[in-house]
């Protein structure tokens, strides 16, 4: 693994102060007791550390964030820009070459929710939007009409959408993230950029073929540590899908920076696959050039 990629992760964020509060939109709907009352991060349950719990009531949030990046070398994260407390917009206006603004799309918004898009969009120069079907509430399946306004809009501005496929952490239902309703969406969205995060699990070798047949379709590595990355993603990384595998991390909600470069060089991808997976990819997605 090279340490002079200038690597841009596509899925980072900043510590809160209130852990809760900012996962109430997912434990809304869980109903497990230990969902609603015990746990701090509604996935805690899958992962080790959670490294947002150490750093929660930060009073510095954006520079823990740049401190990690600048310790690991990551150039640039895809950041929402909708977070409680203003803090990802704050990051941008202070650091504009070190961010990405990503918008939150919600389905259950209909026009209004299209409406909001493009005001961030055209406040904040989103580059992409991020939707987790399962976290809905009520519960929107990746390929349901109400969806189609989003995926529309994201063709029009020429941004991608970064989507959450497969069997969710958090305990709600999978249904919604079923793997095989990608292909209806970009049947219908031959001109979509699509890329999943979460893993798609179990699902990994469908979500390979997938990307064999449509070309707009990717794959992030959101939330996986790399010891865990599926055999399926990293295999079609180094032959045929080079182009198609994106790097993310998850930090600071499930996983450290540390742990993910610190387990990353074991990963096994080819010499010539590393820069396309760490930067280039995203870059390419993004809209952005180096």
């Amino acid at each position: 693994m090279p340490t002079d990629i200038g690597i841009v992760d596509t899925m980072l964020g900043f510590p809160h102060a209130d852990m809760k509060e900012v996962y109430r939109f997912i434990t809304q709907q869980t109903k497990d007791t230990q969902s609603k009352e015990e746990f701090r991060f509604p996935a805690e349950y899958m992962f080790k550390d959670v490294p947002e719990k150490t750093l929660e009531g930060s009073d510095d949030p954006i520079g823990v964030t740049l401190r990690e990046m600048d310790l690991w070398g990551i150039e640039r994260g895809l950041i929402g820009v909708g977070d409680l407390g203003g803090v990802g917009a704050d990051a941008l206006k202070r650091h504009p070459d070190r961010f990405i603004a990503s918008a939150n799309g919600d389905p259950n918004q209909g026009m209004k929710g299209i409406t909001q898009l493009v005001r961030e969009y055209e406040t904040y120069g989103v580059r992409a939007v991020g939707v987790f079907p399962s976290g809905t509430f009520p519960q929107v399946p990746i390929n349901d009409k109400k969806m189609y306004p989003l995926y529309a809009k994201c063709v029009e501005l020429g941004i991608p959408i970064f989507c959450c496929a497969g069997v969710p952490g958090p305990r709600l239902k999978f249904e919604p993230q079923r793997v095989e309703l990608i292909d209806e969406v970009m049947f219908d969205f031959p001109d979509l950029i699509f890329v999943t995060r979460h893993g798609c699990e179990p699902w990994t070798e469908l979500a390979v073929k997938l990307m064999l047949k449509w070309p707009g379709l990717h794959y992030s590595t959101s939330a996986f540590a790399p010891k865990y990355y599926p055999k399926d993603i990293v295999n079609f990384a180094n032959t045929r899908g080079a182009d198609k595998i994106i790097y993310a991390g998850y930090f600071p909600m499930g996983l450290s920076i540390e742990r993910i470069m610190t387990e990353m060089p074991a990963v096994g991808f080819k010499d010539d696959v590393w820069p396309k997976f760490l930067r280039t990819n995203a870059l390419r997605v993004l809209g952005l050039t180096e």
